[in-house]
């Protein structure tokens, strides 16, 4: 069984719910305080769904499919395919060909 390592440039389900996480806690603390300030439930008791929200988003992380999985270059996996645009780095993706990055003087 080879060992996950989570790759940036990986569209694999595990990769990209790992992503979430951020996102799934600002909109859960956003709604508990909006709950609260309209007085329908005060925070107090209902800080234990930020957890749960986590929890979940945690579980769904660890057990989704790694179908299609790129392990990172530095671990010995396969190059990105062809035509792939990575948005980490400047110029052409793997593959393509263009102009580099500009370079102003």
């Amino acid at each position: 069984m080879a060992i996950y390592v989570r790759n940036r440039r990986c569209s694999c389900l595990r990769c990209r719910a790992r992503g979430l996480m951020g996102g799934a806690i600002l909109v859960t603390l956003g709604v508990l305080f909006l709950l609260d300030n309209y007085n329908f439930v005060p925070f107090d008791d209902t800080w234990p769904v930020l957890l749960i929200v986590i929890g979940l988003l945690l579980f769904g992380a660890r057990s989704a499919s790694i179908e299609g999985h790129i392990q990172p270059s530095w671990m010995g996996g396969r190059p990105a395919p062809p035509g792939y645009n990575d948005p980490w780095q400047s110029g052409p993706g793997p593959g393509q060909t263009g102009p580099g990055p500009e370079v102003k003087s």
